[in-house]
């Protein structure tokens, strides 16, 4: 039988890589895969960060042989502009426990031609398409955050296998049970995945505890429940500035 271990995640961007942007109390050296162990944690997902790591990816991939479930960005978060779905099927031929692949923050306000999302409905079918026609088939996820539900995206969910959520702003996971509750009307026989940050990144500054346990709370008894399929943690390159929301989620998924 599965256990709650078993279903959560590590969100993984290469070392250093939050380093000069959010404010952070210092510099982190945490890779991906240490990350992973330090939260104790056995599964990952790789995302590429201002387009790194550059491919071929076999030598981080080797990192995570350990682990027992990978996902890989084939969309990396907004300022990357390469899609690596060759590349992710590549490495699906030779790595067994690379399971999926992660288009992050795929949608956005309407741009001038009235597009909201960076790849089209007729692309991300092409996507899904590849990707279960792999040796192994490959699950296409996607990254979804609580602004996103005021856009028209529910064509583009419907190609994809997995939703992750996310909630940008601590303030507002007040309202994260209304939140997922609507995401649930808008997609209701998708797999979702809540994903929980450890720093607050919309006002860069640290994410409250109470708000930490908050997510986590609700994580864990959706989780039970069935409603969402697991629970990621971001980031692996923060997990070593002694930050207070870091060493208590370590702590709560050795409890749980």
């Amino acid at each position: 039988m599965p256990t709650v271990r078993d279903k959560l995640w590590i969100w993984g961007h290469e070392a250093g890589s939050h380093n000069d942007e959010w404010d952070l109390p210092g510099p982190s050296r945490m890779t991906p895969a240490e990350g992973a162990f330090y939260l104790g944690v056995p599964n990952a997902l790789m995302v590429s960060y201002h387009d790194r790591p550059q491919p071929p990816f076999d030598r981080e991939m080797r990192a995570f042989a350990p682990l027992k479930r990978v996902v890989w960005s084939i969309v990396g978060e907004s300022s990357s502009a390469r899609t690596d779905l060759d590349e992710v099927l590549r490495l699906a031929g030779r790595f067994p426990n690379l399971c999926g692949a992660i288009m992050d923050d795929f949608f956005h306000q309407p741009d001038a031609s009235g597009a909201i999302s960076r790849v089209s409905v007729e692309q991300l079918q092409g996507f899904r398409a590849r990707l279960q026609g792999a040796p192994r088939p490959l699950d296409l996820w996607v990254t979804v955050y609580t602004h996103d539900l005021r856009l028209p995206i529910q064509p583009y969910l419907e190609p994809c296998d997995v939703l992750t959520f996310w909630t940008w702003r601590a303030e507002h996971l007040a309202d994260l049970e209304g939140n997922f509750a609507r995401l649930e009307a808008l997609a209701p026989a998708k797999r979702k995945v809540l994903g929980c940050y450890m720093w607050d990144y919309g006002p860069k500054k640290p994410m409250p505890l109470a708000a930490m346990r908050r997510q986590c709370q609700l994580g864990l008894e959706w989780l039970r429940a069935g409603r969402i399929e697991g629970m990621i943690f971001l980031a692996s390159c923060i997990c070593d500035l002694g930050l207070e929301t870091v060493e208590w989620t370590r702590q709560w998924i050795a409890e749980v």
